[in-house]
């Protein structure tokens, strides 16, 4: 019986592909029962970039796949609420170095809530983070004031913002620097919005690689779905990229309503100067975060996105 400790590279259903970190050489690999039904918190019991102990008999292939005999604590994780059961959770991946939520102006729009909402799971699990504004080609000199802004908005809470263009190749290389991280085995997620360009970042990365590139929906300007399911890349200049699926939504878990400021840098670094504490930054007299909404030092679009949370909260929590 051979055993080994092995990281998930690839979910494909009930099937799963591993691969002992820094080899890149994939075996596939199915859940013992006993783990599946201990794990009963998350619609997905194992994560892409999970860690987990296996072991197998000759040599592992589908005919023949290793066994998932454990899966070892994790680091951090990222989670949204599952779309089809409002009370479980869907465990986007596991032990991420570095997320880069991708995003764009147009093509498709950007809604700012979807963006705050995936910036919020990282701040909960404590995962650097860095945006990166696509397709800067085709937005024209018209929008360079609407780039500054989201850039100001962004950078003023704390976040990097990396301008991309696939086109151009502007941002590919502070993005490869950043994936291979100090030991060039860094473990990065690359999430967004369908339509985003995430495959076609990947691709520049790494011309070796291949994923599936889509299309923009030109009657609704939205993604189509290309990627179905989360596979990790290894990339040849150093580190490792997560693809997920292009999300539609984005619902947070495991959330008390009271908690929700806390995970927004621009307001947790002034909740004490609030005159109540704990103050929700809504209607209490002598709120620093209303004054500094008022001074223009945090954004209105931040704090529309903050007071959505809240009303949503008996839905996400």
């Amino acid at each position: 019986m051979n055993r080994s400790v092995a990281t998930v590279v690839k979910n494909s259903g009930s099937l799963y592909y591993l691969s002992c970190l820094p080899k890149w050489q994939l075996f596939p690999a199915v859940l013992r029962g006993k783990v599946r039904l201990s794990k009963d918190g998350a619609t997905n019991p194992v994560a892409v970039g999970d860690r987990v102990e296996c072991e197998w008999e000759g040599s592992p292939d589908e005919s023949n796949p290793a066994r998932i005999t454990e899966i070892l604590p994790r680091e951090n994780h990222l989670v949204r609420k599952s779309t089809n059961l409002s009370k479980k959770s869907h465990v986007i991946a596991a032990n991420i170095d570095r997320a880069f939520l991708v995003c764009s102006l147009y093509f498709p729009e950007l809604k700012y809530p979807f963006l705050d909402r995936q910036l919020l799971s990282c701040e909960m699990f404590k995962i650097p983070v860095s945006i990166v504004l696509n397709k800067l080609d085709l937005y024209g000199e018209e929008a360079a004031e609407q780039v500054e802004e989201f850039k100001r908005i962004y950078a003023s809470a704390g976040y990097q913002v990396i301008e991309c263009s696939v086109k151009t190749g502007q941002g590919i290389e502070e993005i490869r620097r950043l994936c291979a991280g100090v030991n060039g085995m860094g473990i990065n997620l690359l999430s967004g919005e369908s339509g985003v360009g995430k495959s076609s970042i990947i691709k520049l990365l790494d011309p070796s690689l291949s994923p599936k590139i889509g299309q923009i929906s030109l009657s609704h300007l939205q993604g189509r779905h290309t990627t179905s399911l989360y596979e990790m890349y290894p990339i040849s200049s150093g580190g490792y990229l997560i693809d997920s699926p292009g999300l539609r939504g984005f619902g947070l878990y495991g959330l008390e309503k009271e908690e929700v400021s806390k995970y927004f840098p621009e307001m947790l670094a002034l909740s004490d100067e609030c005159r109540f504490v704990p103050c929700t930054h809504t209607h209490e007299p002598g709120c620093a975060v209303k004054a500094a909404l008022e001074e223009g030092r945090i954004s209105q679009s931040r704090y529309a996105s903050y007071l959505g949370m809240l009303e949503e909260d008996s839905k996400f929590r």
